[in-house]
């Protein structure tokens, strides 16, 4: 482990060096790219050119937007079941009421005369014997 840090150590006081000028203008990206990357052994040997605290911040990352993508559906998942709850408490509100308008007059039905006369000439168009239909346009 002390060699990894060593290596890392020297390669940052390395990096950190000034490059004296020289006739020529600027360095060619190849030569560059060497002083800096390394070559491809030594990428190898190092593990790769990505350091290991961007792969796990790239994890956790991932992580966390797994975690947001889960809450929000679960939330909206939440939002459509307890609309779907006030829909049906409203449903069974209204049969509720149906049912007891349907009980008062089953109840007016078996115990009013007038209600069972007015029921019978609606519903069935039934008539007195005595009473005479004149249809009207």
């Amino acid at each position: 482990m002390s060699k990894a840090v060593n290596y890392w150590v020297d390669d940052r006081i390395r990096l950190q060096r000034v490059v004296p000028r020289t006739g020529a203008a600027f360095p060619r990206v190849r030569e560059l790219s060497l002083e800096v990357i390394g070559t491809r052994a030594e990428v190898r040997q190092r593990g790769g050119i990505i350091p290991s605290w961007v792969i796990f911040g790239m994890i956790i990352a991932a992580t966390a937007a797994l975690c947001l993508t889960v809450t929000s559906r679960t939330m909206s998942q939440k939002r459509f079941t307890a609309d779907q709850y006030q829909r049906m408490q409203q449903q069974v509100e209204t049969l509720r009421r149906t049912n007891a308008a349907l009980e008062t007059e089953i109840r007016r039905l078996n115990s009013d005369p007038r209600a069972i006369e007015a029921a019978a000439r609606a519903r069935l168009n039934m008539t007195r014997p005595n009473e005479i239909i004149v249809p009207v346009e």
